[in-house]
């Protein structure tokens, strides 16, 4: 497997705190766990033990992997903080999503709500913006992210959104192939053409 633990020790996942309407995407968050575990990567996400950030969370749990659960505190009770892994609760949003970009060496975005997306958008702006290099990337489940990237495609016909913003993401369609994927960007070595990434 092309993957450095000296480069990526730890992966934040962002995804829903539901389980939508697809088993496939309660089963990648199940195996995509059991592959960060399995590679010696800590878990980094937000917190909860419902959806698929419980699912991906228990997985690497599990399998006697790492995790650093990162809650604000007014989410307690609504995420359902998982008290089996190491979990730290913070005072508000923010808080919660710089320490979870600073705690994260790559990031992989699964299927949410507006939460995540929320969330993956200031995070592909401040790589637009070149305030971090780390790999973004996005597993596309049954294409579910589809629609996002047709917006993107969208803005860089009209011209608000530079062609190299293609560089900041790569999109993938299985929990195989995301480790690869970072190691790949991670190690600067990936030429994306545009067609392919979307």
């Amino acid at each position: 497997m092309p993957h450095s633990k000296s480069e990526v020790r730890s992966v934040c996942v962002y995804c829903g705190s539901s389980f939508g309407d697809n088993a496939a995407y309660k089963q990648a968050a199940h195996d995509l766990g059991q592959v960060l575990a399995g590679a010696g990567i800590r878990l980094v996400y937000g917190g909860g033990g419902v959806g698929l950030m419980g699912e991906t969370a228990r997985a690497v749990h599990e399998a006697n992997g790492s995790v650093l659960g990162i809650m604000p505190q007014f989410l307690r009770s609504r995420e359902i903080l998982f008290d089996d892994v190491e979990t730290r609760v913070v005072t508000n949003m923010h808080e919660r999503k710089m320490m979870m970009f600073e705690e994260s060496d790559a990031f992989v975005v699964m299927p949410g709500g507006v939460g995540t997306l929320e969330e993956v958008v200031e995070l592909l702006s401040w790589r637009r913006l070149d305030l971090h290099k780390k790999p973004i990337i996005f597993l596309n489940i049954n294409g579910f992210w589809e629609p996002f990237f047709v917006l993107i495609r969208h803005m860089l016909k009209a011209q608000f959104t530079p062609e190299n913003f293609m560089q900041t993401y790569v999109s993938v369609n299985s929990v195989e192939e995301v480790l690869p994927a970072i190691a790949r960007v991670a190690a600067n070595d990936i030429q994306i053409d545009t067609r392919s990434v979307i």
